[in-house]
């Protein structure tokens, strides 16, 4: 299991490749200043959708991961 520091530092690193290092920042003020419950938002993220279109999403993004 990684420490806090090494999961921060790795966490940061991934986000500063995906978003660039403005919008990185960004991304960590709004949570830091969100009320945001992730676990909330994982239990009712899929609601809206069927499983079948759940399958259908997770299938494209697998192969595009591929491509």
């Amino acid at each position: 299991m990684r420490t806090d520091n090494v999961l921060r530092f790795e966490a940061m690193e991934l986000l500063m490749q995906a978003f660039g290092a403005v919008d990185a920042e960004r991304f960590i003020c709004m949570v830091k200043r969100d009320t945001f419950d992730y676990t909330e938002w994982r239990r009712d993220q899929w609601n809206d959708m069927t499983i079948e279109e759940i399958h259908a999403a997770a299938t494209e993004h697998a192969n595009s991961q591929h491509a």
